[in-house]
């Protein structure tokens, strides 16, 4: 699936909240993180531009998404909820609070 770049700057900057939900970046995490590196073909230097995106229009461009993109933002971020081994009550709520700004209801993967 190819992305343009500001989208890739809003998955990225839900994906990095997600992380951060709980308060601690576990290795599961970070290795997670990793991969989509990879699969999006972004950098460091992508993330920090990222974190400098406003949240609410991070928001805003995923709405935009189609929803072959929408369910695969949903994916990921159940994919990196998870990756720790344990799905924080703060990952779901910002989960659900992401999917419900771009109006989809989570599906049962997490």
């Amino acid at each position: 699936m190819n992305f343009e770049i500001s989208e890739k700057l809003a998955i990225v900057k839900v994906i990095d909240a997600l992380i951060h939900a709980d308060g601690i970046v576990h290795n599961g995490e970070i290795h997670a993180f990793g991969k989509l590196m990879k699969i999006l073909d972004f950098d460091a230097n992508f993330l920090i531009q990222a974190r400098f995106l406003e949240t609410e229009q991070s928001i805003s461009m995923v709405r935009n998404f189609s929803q072959e993109k929408k369910d695969m933002l949903e994916n990921l971020m159940a994919e990196m909820a998870k990756a720790d081994g344990f799905v924080h009550q703060k990952e779901i709520d910002m989960m659900e609070n992401v999917l419900s700004a771009i109006k989809l209801q989570m599906h049962s993967s997490v």
